[in-house]
């Protein structure tokens, strides 16, 4: 019964997200202002957005991260993100793969990415999965990451931290204890990025992962989907009414996405800037601000639920704003847009005062 769960569990997240309002309700993005360079000096079509990611090259530095798989749809979501991410040379992630690894749930929904010649593919897997949590529930461990990694042809794995959803999903995980250390023996093994899921990552959080062999960061701060809001919605449908409360009461808890990149850019690793990431716009303040790359998921979702087309559409736009967020602050490569000054307004403003 876990197991149908688990599958029907995730086809309802898409379905959530897609169908109602789920996003922070501020949009900390619009607080960072580029600083316009009314003489660039530059040609539109010399911009290079080139760049390069845990020694991968890309053509942009923007990254689909993981959102879905192991339910039946996902399958076609994942192709329509995979062939794009190709053709347009970004990075790609999938969503938690405990459904195929640990109870064989489509597997298909994520090997279908692996068809493509992605430039940089994240395996994903729950930080909460790979701590026992239920007496008799499978764990994962080494041999589950190598599966997860080789069923979609992975570079890098993906640890998410999702515990803020965890308490208000009704029967989630609640235990945290000696994850940091399993992550840490984990990043001993295999390549890790560790990414939140929509309440950032703080500095402290991040030093104590970087001294345990941690590659790289995704803030996945707020201002975007919020999954308190996402299982809010769920558990009111399931009439859990403690849960529904939680979700509520949390739906904007966390750490703002442009707060978090400022706290984890001076740590020297890789960052990722998601949370919120709508536009080429949002590329180039986070780039601005010195992180590595951006990140989308919910931004990109309904294209990739519709079709190819759209989904191409959706990523050209993208790069295309991001280009002319660079030329209006004369960058021509993404190394001069992450020295062009920018100014930050509003709450977020508010939480950089000392």
């Amino acid at each position: 019964m876990a197991g149908i769960d688990l599958s029907h569990r995730k086809g309802e997240h898409v379905k959530v997200v897609l169908g109602q309002k789920v996003d922070g309700r501020y949009r900390y993005w619009d607080d960072i202002q580029l600083v316009h360079r009314a003489l660039p000096d530059i040609d539109f079509d010399e911009i290079d957005t080139s760049t390069t990611l845990l020694g991968h090259a890309l053509a942009a530095p923007l990254v689909i991260t993981g959102m879905t798989g192991g339910f039946p749809d996902a399958a076609k979501i994942n192709e329509n993100l995979a062939r794009v991410a190709a053709e347009t040379g970004i990075a790609l992630g999938v969503g938690s793969e405990r459904a195929a690894i640990l109870k064989g749930q489509y597997p298909e929904s994520y090997s279908c990415v692996a068809r493509y010649p992605v430039p940089l593919r994240f395996a994903n897997i729950g930080a909460p999965q790979i701590i026992p949590q239920h007496p008799g529930e499978a764990v994962v461990g080494v041999a589950e990451v190598r599966a997860a990694m080789e069923l979609i042809h992975a570079d890098v794995l993906a640890i998410h931290l999702n515990f803020l959803q965890e308490m208000v999903q009704p029967g989630g995980d609640r235990k945290a204890k000696g994850v940091l250390d399993r992550i840490g023996a984990l990043a001993q093994e295999f390549p890790v990025l560790v990414k939140e899921t929509g309440a950032g990552i703080s500095r402290r959080v991040a030093e104590q992962l970087r001294d345990r062999h941690v590659r790289a960061f995704d803030v996945s701060g707020t201002g975007g989907t919020s999954f308190a809001a996402v299982e809010h919605y769920r558990a009111l449908e399931q009439g859990a009414e403690r849960e529904a409360r939680v979700g509520k009461t949390f739906w904007d808890w966390g750490i703002p996405s442009p707060v978090s990149v400022l706290e984890l850019v001076p740590l020297g690793v890789p960052v990722i800037a998601s949370g919120g990431v709508r536009s080429g716009l949002d590329v180039a303040r986070a780039l601005a601000m010195g992180a590595t790359a951006a990140g989308t998921a919910g931004g990109i979702l309904r294209a990739a639920s519709t079709g190819y087309a759209e989904t191409r559409r959706e990523i050209d736009h993208f790069v295309h704003e991001l280009k002319v967020a660079m030329f209006l602050t004369g960058s021509r490569t993404v190394a001069e847009l992450q020295h062009a000054p920018y100014v930050v307004t509003g709450e977020t403003r508010q939480w950089l005062r000392p």
